[in-house]
């Protein structure tokens, strides 16, 4: 789970909430590895500032803290490396419904419709 902090190196309600969320999410499911609070970059190298953690340097899933920063950041991550992002997904809602920003591509549109449709399929 993302932050301006990686570990115990920062201080504030931002870092503090990531560390109640990791909190919860432990206690609700012991079985997932789940690290953070962790700064972007250090996700990759973090096995110097977090040497027991066994998801510091191979996180493949990133959580962001909020709206703003994860929409930023996976728009800059897309562009600027070629990735193909899918998002912002969203969960937790009675019926799947997603999101599409207004520079959307045709791709970005059918990756969002396939993902809607995957997420359809596990409804109640």
């Amino acid at each position: 789970m993302l932050s301006y902090s990686t570990g115990e190196s920062g201080k504030g309600e931002a870092v503090n909430k990531v560390r109640q969320a990791v909190a919860i999410a432990r206690q609700a499911h012991p079985e997932l590895k789940i690290e953070g609070p962790m700064q972007y970059d250090a996700a990759g190298v973090a096995r110097t500032k977090l040497p027991d953690s066994e998801v510091a340097g191979h996180a493949n899933v990133f959580i962001f803290p909020d709206l703003n920063t994860g929409n930023n950041t996976y728009k800059a991550v897309q562009r600027s490396s070629g990735a193909i992002a899918i998002g912002p997904i969203l969960q937790g809602l009675n019926k799947p419904v997603n999101d599409l920003s207004r520079g959307c591509t045709v791709t970005d549109i059918v990756n969002t419709v396939v993902m809607t449709a995957i997420q359809s399929q596990f409804q109640n």
